[in-house]
């Protein structure tokens, strides 16, 4: 890739040292249960966008929002959905299959698999997905780009690089990543978009930074190097407690579901089980 068209999508940062982490609120935000709360909650994020893209000096336009619907029912799904969702993140692919095939007749309706993807459940997201946020696995691409071909479809992908080095995250570690990249030239049906990565979940901000640094400096030297037509300029990173950090460190994609949907019922470690 030429250095001038990396140029053209990437934007100074900007940050704002003070802001801080907002996870005293996880497993706390109220719960929508209504066409209106989710209308006001969604206002209320997209403000926290607007003023964390203002203090780096950003656009909003370049920070989209990824609504992560988890362990929501069809009824506040589709609340949602009036509200005026219409990409939906999810972890647990049988989860995210079943809802698709339930919510069909919501036909604008488009799907992001954000969670670990066992290969044997390639099949499925080939189905139904506009989007995989968590390929850290040639296995992984091999069975997706396989069932994918047979399906006539592409898919929108993002590499997940574990920036915080933690053993029970998953993810490939940063110095692992320009060889991944270029061992994925061959699945023509993977269109490679960009870096995902999990901050560390503490309430000190500058560990939560240092994660977001790290995918973003790993983004700069990716796309100086990537193979030709491969360009992984979008930063998928930032969650309901801290994208806004996230932005301030130059994510393209932030992924809030608390701070939409509101507290889950279920425990952490039903979406991110120990290795």
């Amino acid at each position: 890739m030429k250095q001038s068209e990396y140029h053209s999508v990437s934007k100074p940062v900007v940050s704002a040292d003070d802001t801080q982490p907002r996870h005293d609120m996880h497993n706390r935000w109220p719960r929508a249960e209504s066409v209106d709360d989710f209308r006001n909650n969604l206002k209320a994020v997209r403000q926290r966008i607007q003023e964390a893209c203002q203090r780096s000096g950003r656009s909003a336009d370049g920070v989209r929002l990824l609504p992560v619907s988890k362990t929501m029912d069809e009824a506040h799904i589709r609340l949602a959905c009036q509200a005026g969702c219409d990409f939906l993140g999810e972890n647990k692919v049988q989860e995210a299959w079943h809802k698709s095939q339930a919510m069909s007749d919501l036909v604008d309706l488009k799907w992001s698999v954000i969670g670990h993807l066992q290969t044997n459940k390639a099949k499925l997201v080939a189905k139904f997905a506009t989007e995989f946020q968590a390929l850290d696995s040639l296995h992984t691409a091999e069975a997706l780009d396989r069932r994918l071909q047979a399906e006539g479809r592409s898919l929108d992908v993002f590499i997940q690089i574990n920036t915080s080095h933690e053993p029970s995250k998953y993810g490939l570690h940063p110095d692992d990543a320009e060889l991944f990249l270029r061992q994925l030239t061959p699945y023509s049906a993977l269109r490679v978009k960009g870096l995902m990565t999990l901050a560390e979940f503490t309430q000190d901000a500058t560990r939560v930074r240092e994660c977001f640094v790290r995918l973003r400096t790993l983004r700069d030297r990716l796309c100086e190097c990537a193979p030709l037509g491969i360009i992984p300029s979008h930063l998928s990173m930032g969650m309901s407690g801290d994208f806004e950090i996230a932005i301030e460190e130059g994510a393209t994609v932030v992924r809030v579901g608390q701070a939409i949907f509101g507290a889950r019922s279920l425990p952490d470690d039903y979406f991110w089980p120990a290795q």
